[in-house]
């Protein structure tokens, strides 16, 4: 989807590390690069109703791609790890298809005392059919250059842009909030009053995709913009 160029009235939010902006193109506008708050104004009780992370609770998805079915898996490990001096959750993704393990990665958020999540990183392995494995996109904040992101505001607001992460080349994935009452048909139920955001990243120019989150369960669709590739939530198994 491209969307037509408008003059933009921009305000840039400081205080809050996000950038508003009017109805043109997310990708005309690229928010600040944060800096992180202390580590004391954060916490590993994430419980944004946006993306909430209690510790065993896992997530089911099925992909349809152009390559074939995925199905990954994404848990929220009873575990934590200290990351640019913040302790910060541990998540585990696990995709196959066929059978075949595509990619293990491990990612790592933590909650500011204003209810934003953070993104701190990820340790990722891209494994191709013929056994080579990659750890492309693999980042850590506070190490070469990277710098933490927001994935998750605490009250978002149609038009708000921001980074999710930031390492450059490597890590530069953005958001911009399109809805707060959209709807999606998934496997998991016909959902409504959804966020939807675009995300995408300056090195990936057709990687952009559209997100749907459901308060109190987090995402629940991932469609892509330029592929054919739709990722589903088909259960959430809660602890």
């Amino acid at each position: 989807m491209t969307f037509r160029a408008l003059a933009v009235t921009a305000t840039l939010g400081l205080a809050a590390g996000l950038l508003t902006v009017g109805p043109a193109d997310a990708r005309q506008v690229d928010p600040p690069v944060l800096r992180h708050p202390p580590a004391s104004q954060f916490s590993t009780r994430v419980d944004n109703p946006w993306m909430p992370m209690r510790p065993g609770t896992q997530w089911r998805f099925v992909g349809h791609t152009a390559g074939g079915t995925e199905h990954t898996v994404t848990t929220v490990l009873d575990r934590t790890r200290i990351v640019d001096g913040v302790r910060v959750v541990v998540v585990h993704d696990v995709t196959r298809r066929g059978g075949r393990l595509l990619e293990n990665t491990y990612d790592w958020f933590a909650q500011d005392s204003r209810g934003r999540v953070w993104y701190f990183g990820e340790n990722t392995k891209a494994y191709s059919a013929g056994g080579k494995v990659s750890r492309e996109g693999s980042w850590q904040s506070g190490r070469n250059g990277a710098h933490a992101g927001v994935v998750m505001e605490a009250h978002p607001q149609v038009g708000d842009a921001y980074r999710q992460e930031y390492r450059r080349g490597v890590a530069e994935d953005q958001a911009r909030v399109l809805s707060l009452h959209a709807s999606a048909d998934v496997p998991y139920g016909a959902l409504h009053g959804l966020e939807k955001t675009r995300d995408f990243s300056r090195i990936e120019p057709r990687g952009d995709e559209v997100k749907y989150y459901k308060k109190g369960v987090g995402v629940v669709l991932e469609n892509a913009l330029y592929e054919k590739d739709r990722n589903e939530l088909v259960r959430m198994i809660r602890r």
